[in-house]
């Protein structure tokens, strides 16, 4: 299975920020100890060009020139460098790679991402580019350069955080299909209304939070009838983990680990492709995180393995 991962690009943060930098490096190196299966390579930068699919003009300039204000830079949370703005873009880089080799092998995944806060104008909440947004963009204008035709994508974020960005950038839009299970009261304050919202109350634990995605992905099944996604994007954050400091849900190890299963099974039952990101992780110790996260990816593989046992690679000639 191939993955894509930026986190050469540090960014130097204040003492006690609660941006976990370092979990990127630590989830790389352990992937390469425990999983042998997972293929991973550094993500290639995303393009001017890629990021106007989505974004603005003046605000890829702004990010690039360090133009930012300092009422733009509180929002994202994070202080503007040359490292930033790269790391930001590797990062859209890493969900197009994974997006294409998902196409082309089942499933794939960006050991980052899921920067779900991003506006097409602004960042928010420690995102700068909306990642999904981009690749889901550019993944479209690809089928209908192969002549594929219309792609259809189902974004499904399961970040304890509302994809409001995601959700405003495909608002209206009857090829982008959201679905978010999230903390009710959690940020942002003010959600954006995607397609299915699922606001679950501070304290959910395992069994209320699984009966509830298991609803929610029924409903999408039963909204898309036979008109199903071609791809799937998987904000697979490990913020709902009882250990978080931001998530105030409840989910244990093993319920975050049934959550991703689920997911995975769903999709490939129904022969749709999917690209894992990371998304938010926060917790109160941060190999918990990084836990939580591989095995998100150890369930990313185990379905990539059945893909592969049934499908031969694609590409844009198939």
């Amino acid at each position: 299975m191939q993955a894509f991962h930026a986190d050469s690009f540090t960014i130097e943060l204040p003492p006690g920020h609660s941006f976990p930098m370092p979990k990127y490096r630590l989830l790389r190196e352990a992937i390469a100890l425990a999983e042998p299966g997972i293929r991973v390579r550094e993500a290639p930068a995303a393009s001017a060009g890629e990021l106007a699919l989505v974004h603005e003009p003046a605000y890829i300039a702004a990010v690039a020139e360090g133009a930012l204000s300092p009422a733009q830079q509180r929002e994202i949370g994070l202080p503007w460098s040359p490292r930033l703005a790269e790391r930001a873009r590797r990062s859209v880089g890493a969900t197009i790679a994974a997006g294409r080799a998902a196409l082309g092998e089942g499933v794939a995944a960006n050991l980052a991402g899921g920067t779900h806060h991003a506006f097409p104008g602004r960042g928010s909440g420690y995102c700068v580019f909306n990642d999904v947004a981009v690749a889901t963009r550019l993944m479209q204008a690809e089928a209908h350069r192969c002549r594929r035709g219309l792609l259809r994508v189902l974004v499904i974020d399961l970040d304890v955080h509302q994809g409001n960005g995601t959700a405003a950038i495909f608002r209206d839009d009857p090829t982008v299909f959201t679905l978010s299970l999230h903390g009710a009261r959690n940020f942002p304050a003010r959600k954006e209304p995607g397609d299915l919202d699922v606001d679950l109350p501070d304290g959910c634990g395992d069994a209320d939070y699984l009966a509830a995605l298991d609803a929610a992905l029924a409903e999408t099944w039963r909204r898309h009838g036979d008109r199903l996604p071609a791809l799937a994007f998987y904000l697979a954050g490990a913020d709902p983990h009882e250990g978080d400091r931001l998530g105030r849900l409840k989910l244990s190890f093993d319920g975050l680990a049934a959550r991703d299963r689920r997911v995975f099974d769903a999709l490939h039952a129904r022969r749709i492709p999917v690209a894992v990101a990371m998304a938010g992780g926060y917790g109160r110790v941060i190999t918990d995180t990084v836990a939580v996260h591989q095995r998100t990816l150890c369930e990313a593989l185990r379905s990539w393995r059945a893909w592969t046992a049934q499908t031969p690679a694609g590409g844009c000639g198939t």
